[in-house]
C-alpha cells in the first residue's frame, strides 16, 4: 500500500476504514461550501467506492491518501489525484475544517506534487478551485501552482453557476 510521509502527517491510500470520517467531510457544510451542494448518502458511497479501487502508478483514477496525524492517528483530510492525458494530473486535497489554516493543507499537497512529479513522471500538475475559496487558491500558491486563468460560469453549486480558478505547477517550476 502506498504510503507518504511528512514532518506532521502519514498519507495511506483511502481503506474503507476511512468511510466514516469521508462521509462526514462531505456532509459538511463547511468543508463542501465550494466544493459542492448537498449530496445523498448513496451517492457519497460511490464516490467513496470509486477511491477504493487498486492504485498504480498508471492509473487513470483517483489516487486518494488519507491525511493522518502522525502522533495521534487523527484523521485529517483527503488529498489526491487523477492523471490525465499528456502526463498531466489534477490534484485535489479536503480538510476537516477543525484542521483549516494549520498548514496540513500545504504539508500534504507539496509531498503529493513531489510524488506525482518523481515518481509518477507527471508533467503538471492542475487545479481547478471556485472562486472565492481563498484558503484553497493559497494553499496552491504556496505549493508554487500559478493561477492560468478562470472559468468563467463553470459550476454550478449553491443554487448559482460559480467561476472557477485554473491553476498549474510545472516539473520545472517545483521547488
Amino acid at each position: 500500500m502506498l504510503s507518504l510521509k511528512t514532518s506532521r502527517l502519514n498519507l495511506t491510500q483511502v481503506t474503507e476504514q476511512d468511510w466514516p470520517s469521508f462521509l462526514q467531510l462531505q456532509q459538511d457544510p463547511v468543508v463542501m461550501r465550494y466544493v459542492s451542494d448537498d449530496r445523498k448518502e448513496a451517492e457519497i458511497r460511490q464516490i467513496f467506492n470509486s477511491r477504493l479501487v487498486r492504485w498504480e502508478l498508471h492509473s487513470r483514477h483517483w489516487l486518494c491518501l488519507a491525511m493522518r496525524d502522525k502522533h495521534n492517528g487523527m484523521l485529517i483530510g483527503f488529498t489526491g489525484f487523477v492523471r490525465g492525458e499528456d502526463d498531466i494530473a489534477e490534484v485535489g486535497f479536503i480538510l476537516d475544517s477543525a484542521f483549516h489554516g494549520q498548514g496540513y493543507g500545504y504539508e500534504s499537497l507539496h509531498t503529493l506534487c513531489r510524488f506525482a512529479f518523481e515518481k509518477c513522471a507527471m508533467r503538471k500538475l492542475t487545479a481547478t478551485v471556485t472562486v472565492g475559496n481563498i484558503g484553497s487558491k493559497k494553499v496552491l500558491e504556496k505549493a508554487g501552482f500559478q493561477p492560468e486563468g478562470i472559468l468563467r460560469e463553470n459550476y454550478f453549486i449553491g443554487g448559482a453557476w460559480q467561476d472557477d480558478w485554473i491553476f498549474g505547477l510545472l516539473r520545472s517550476e517545483f521547488r
